[in-house]
């Protein structure tokens, strides 16, 4: 994908100026001028950012433009669609927004560049997920792509992962949750305590599973584990028999009839639950939150197996430097710096730093989105919709007892192409 000829003047100008600028103010002595005039060049500059519909959200790009003066142009793709375009289309992108198990795909493409963990104003309070791996030091690692694991590079033009902090990272961590199924419980007659209540004959045809391999396997998995079939050396990265386990057990489900559709999009499942086609499914908790602002009851799900979680982070081009660069990490920086942060966690997601986030919520929506706290006051969503009503709890309570009870994380297995065939075979089937 070609950039237009009058945006790539446009940015050999704003380089250009930047630079000449920059040598007259140090060329001059006028050292204290120099970040005024920076100052006022950043402003000029237009960062492309693409990533999945969760967090390339408009809402951020407005506050980024009235907050910093950058311009962010946003698009947001599935996210087979993040991974492809990463790899494939390097010059299209300043800023890839992405998922961890994405970034295990993509980092080693070389198309990315390594950040100094220097230049992250708030790297030291990054919650230790994406740092260590655990949430408190007693915590157990979970299975499949835990963000630490992919979240370094060996150097500063490495496209290698390393095992642990180097001062240089693939991606800055932005959002994060642990999910689990959401249910209706207005429709359902029994209580759901475990992943392999998907399967449970009672809910034949009114189930439904997410329809995206890499994800969709992981919540078979856990359905397969708590059915006591299989026990995995990690879900999150099978050996061809246990995929072949794994789908062989969920094609017989589903051509029993246990499933009524299988979703893609998160409109898809807040219809499918809303409609009551479904009671149980793969859920996302802004989705969850989405039907109950319909004034239907859903609820998501503690299961005593635990969440399957996932992560994001932003990662740059390999292409950026100067003045874009250097607005690139600007912009990072004020991605941490708490209005993103609360904004997120106000729609059910966690932000990276939790601290700076806490900052620009009011005290009760940081005892209910945080604390696991029933709310004094109802809970309003971003754009000051009504989402939860005064006394309600956070289902699964506090983020230490949802993030602490990670059993594993979206991945990518060494064999993804098989595990796509027979996904695929097992959605035909």
């Amino acid at each position: 994908m070609k950039r237009k000829t009058g945006a790539t003047s446009r940015r050999s100008f704003l380089k250009n100026s930047a630079a000449i600028a920059a040598g007259a103010a140090l060329g001059s002595g006028a050292i204290p001028g120099f970040p005024a005039i920076w100052a006022q060049n950043i402003k000029n500059v237009t960062l492309r950012q693409f990533g999945t519909g969760v967090s390339n959200l408009n809402a951020i790009a407005e506050k980024c433009k009235e907050d910093l003066g950058i311009t962010l142009q946003m698009t947001a793709l599935d996210s087979d669609s993040v991974a492809q375009r990463a790899v494939t289309q390097p010059n299209s992108f300043d800023i890839a927004d992405i998922e961890y198990w994405v970034c295990k795909k993509v980092f080693p493409a070389g198309n990315m560049q390594p950040m100094d963990t220097k230049k992250i104003k708030y790297y030291d309070k990054i919650v230790p997920i994406f740092t260590s791996g655990k949430l408190t030091p007693q915590s157990t690692i979970a299975q499949g792509t835990a963000p630490h694991t992919v979240g370094f590079a060996k150097g500063k033009n490495s496209v290698e992962f390393a095992a642990e902090e180097t001062g240089w990272m693939t991606l800055i961590p932005t959002i994060y949750n642990a999910d689990t199924l959401g249910i209706r419980p207005d429709l359902i007659e029994k209580p759901v305590k475990n992943w392999r209540d998907l399967l449970d004959p009672s809910f034949k045809g009114k189930a439904s599973i997410l329809n995206i391999s890499s994800i969709g396997i992981m919540d078979a998995a856990m359905v397969c584990e708590s059915m006591g079939e299989i026990k995995y050396a990690d879900k999150g990265n099978m050996t061809t028999a246990e995929i072949d386990k794994t789908m062989a057990i969920m094609t017989v489900a589903k051509k029993a009839g246990q499933f009524r559709a299988f979703w893609k999009s998160f409109d898809e499942s807040v219809n499918l639950m809303a409609a009551g086609e479904v009671v149980i499914q793969s859920m996302w908790s802004p989705a969850v939150a989405a039907v109950r602002a319909k004034g239907i009851p859903c609820v998501y799900q503690p299961l005593e197996e635990g969440y399957r979680a996932w992560g994001g982070g932003i990662g740059l081009a390999k292409h950026l430097s100067g003045l874009e660069l250097d607005a690139a990490y600007e912009y990072i920086n004020w991605y941490l710096s708490g209005w993103v942060g609360a904004y997120l966690n106000r729609q059910g997601y966690y932000s990276a730093c939790i601290e700076t986030a806490k900052q620009h919520m009011s005290a009760d929506e940081w005892a209910f989105w945080m604390e696991g706290k029933p709310a004094k006051t109802d809970i309003l969503s971003p754009e000051g919709k009504v989402m939860e009503k005064a006394g309600t709890v956070r289902d699964g309570g506090s983020f230490y007892d949802r993030m602490g009870a990670v059993a594993c994380w979206n991945a990518v297995m060494d064999e993804n192409k098989y595990l796509v065939r027979k996904w695929n075979e097992f959605i035909a089937a």
